[in-house]
């Protein structure tokens, strides 16, 4: 709507430029504006910033000029009274015309959602010294321009305009559209990405473009699909009085959902003073849904636009939640127990070959019942398996020694260990950063760890069962006492030394001889029984969602080369 809007006043300069024209220059713009996302919100804000500066100055300045040449006693609208008359003079037209008087307020919504982007200070500075009273110096100087120009109602902003500043207010008008958009874009990616971290939407390939800051991304897939729909309507409804009813419709209805959100944050979390919270919803709650109602009016001309895009979104995150959840507390249920996990691997019919398995899964604790899947098709175990759970934090960086966590499988014998590996949204996994090679190490070191620490237990024990005193412990040595137990003692740290060192050279024979990265692919059908609301579900609409998303191997960067992936169906 913001770029179709500024394109659209070249029509005022020449008579050449037709709708079609129009449509097809704002298509082209929004493209580029697709296209340059990727380069994150820092790069594309500070390119534009010097740009929205010179809006909003030369918004209030012809503001004020307009306001001193044609109608200084515009002043007078701040009276409320205005606003009782105009209700009384017009009756439901007043009340149908809040559709339209909500946009002067649009995009104060996306604030919200861009907190992540930006600081909570920089967004207070902006909107309290710069965005509101340029504004309102632009809405003033429009009002007194309009008291002279009554039959221009329709084309306010270009014809407000003097002369010799059109060209420049117009370049600035549709380069400022550009960046307003942008704002919409961004409070997107967050709003997806939150939702990605709370498994209530498709796994998508998330791009953090700012080290500094954690909620600056850029999300391919969604960048695409939202290129694709905004060009989609405005190829659609080509004009901006549709759009606007469907933009005045989306912008009220989050207010609204916003406000009953924060009731519920003053009861529940903040314990706000109940008369405090029945006031605000009288207030402000009467206000919006006044509004709610004006903009609903329109729903059959353009307005059920957003509501059917809010529509399949809620489909969508319905259906990946419900059937995630439900595979989750499936595997919970069906994870292999370490007594399990022995029977397995002492079985008569089981082998053990030489080499390194690295069983990637979304338990962090357990194995999962994917794995005697497995076990029972390709009765072979490596002989070192790890099952690795790979996590990413909400940091830029996660340290080197602080990335891997592991855990050993009991009994030791086994070699099997649990592993989470931990990224900051800056850490890379590639080649210039061998994920195979440093989980190895850190493994070592976590044997080694292990060791010593149980060292110094046994130490601690064994010198509170041998604390005597020096006379004593020479007499009991003259008497032949307590030499023997010391020499047992020696005996026992050789031994555990050479387990220590048999543990270490048995991952070591194990990484030469290879590594294989194993990933369970997961089937889910509807059990047995299940209703049909459920097979609708599980079957057809979760099953359509994974079969067009991103695969396990993308998301893990696993070579694939040395993949192999073990395919199992949950009867959910």
């Amino acid at each position: 709507m913001a770029v179709l809007s500024a394109v659209g006043g070249i029509k005022e300069a020449t008579s050449a430029m037709t709708e079609d024209r129009i449509v097809w220059i704002s298509i082209a713009i929004l493209i580029c504006l697709f296209m340059v996302q990727r380069f994150g919100t820092d790069k594309v804000g500070y390119t534009f910033a010097p740009i929205i500066c010179v809006w909003f100055t030369l918004i209030g300045g012809i503001g004020v000029y307009n306001f001193i040449k044609f109608d200084p006693t515009v002043v007078k609208a701040l009276n409320p009274q205005y606003i009782v008359d105009y209700f009384r003079r017009n009756k439901k037209d007043a009340w149908i015309s809040l559709g339209g008087i909500v946009l002067a307020i649009t995009g104060t919504e996306a604030l919200f959602a861009d907190v992540g982007h930006f600081t909570v200070r920089s967004i207070q500075i902006s909107m309290c010294a710069v965005t509101y009273p340029a504004l309102i110096l632009a809405y003033t100087g429009q009002a007194s321009f309009l008291r002279n120009h009554h039959h221009l109602v329709y084309e306010t902003f270009f014809k407000s305009i003097p002369g010799p500043l059109y060209w420049p207010m117009f370049v600035v008008a549709v380069l400022a559209s550009i960046i307003a958009s942008q704002a919409m874009i961004s409070g997107t990616f967050s709003i997806i990405q939150q939702s990605l971290s709370l498994g209530c939407f498709p796994r998508v390939k998330i791009v953090h473009t700012s080290a500094r800051y954690a909620g600056q991304v850029y999300i391919p897939e969604v960048n695409y699909l939202l290129m694709l729909a905004c060009v989609g309507v405005t190829l659609g409804f080509r004009t901006t009085a549709k759009i606007g009813n469907a933009y005045g419709i989306a912008v009220v209805f989050v207010m609204t959902l916003t406000s009953s959100f924060l009731v519920l944050i003053m009861i529940m979390i903040w314990k706000t003073n109940i008369f405090l919270v029945i006031s605000y919803v009288l207030v402000i709650g009467s206000v919006e849904l006044m509004y709610l109602s004006s903009v609903l009016y329109k729903f059959d001309q353009g307005g059920y636009l957003p509501l059917a895009f809010a529509m399949v979104l809620m489909i969508i995150m319905f259906v990946w939640n419900d059937v995630h959840r439900r595979k989750y507390y499936y595997e919970l249920d069906h994870k292999i127990s370490p007594v399990q996990l022995k029977e397995i691997a002492v079985s008569a019919n089981f082998c053990r070959m030489p080499g390194l398995a690295m069983f990637y899964s979304e338990l962090v604790q357990g194995i999962p019942p994917i794995f005697n899947h497995y076990a029972a098709n390709v009765p072979a175990l490596h002989s070192v398996l790890v099952f690795v759970s790979i996590k990413s934090l909400p940091i830029s960086k996660v340290p080197l020694e602080e990335r891997f966590l592991f855990r050993r499988v009991e009994p030791k014998e086994l070699n099997v260990f649990r592993c989470v590996a931990r990224y900051g949204y800056t850490d890379v996994r590639n080649e210039h950063e061998p994920f195979e090679g440093l989980l190895v190490e850190k493994l070592k070191e976590f044997i080694k760890d292990s060791f010593w620490i149980s060292q110094r237990n046994m130490d601690d024990n064994n010198g509170e069962k041998f604390d005597i005193k020096e006379e004593e412990f020479d007499d009991g040595l003259a008497n032949g006492e307590n030499g023997n137990e010391d020499v047992k003692q020696v005996d026992d740290q050789e031994k555990q030394q050479d387990l220590l060192d048999e543990d270490i050279e048995a991952i070591d024979k194990a990484w030469r001889w290879g590594v294989v990265h194993l990933i369970g692919e997961n089937e889910v059908t509807a059990a047995k029984g299940a209703g049909i609301v459920k097979r609708i579900l599980i079957d057809y609409a979760y099953n359509f969602l994974k079969r067009n998303l991103r695969q396990s191997d993308k998301v893990f960067d696993i070579p694939h080369k040395r993949m192999l992936k073990v395919g199992m169906t949950y009867e959910l």
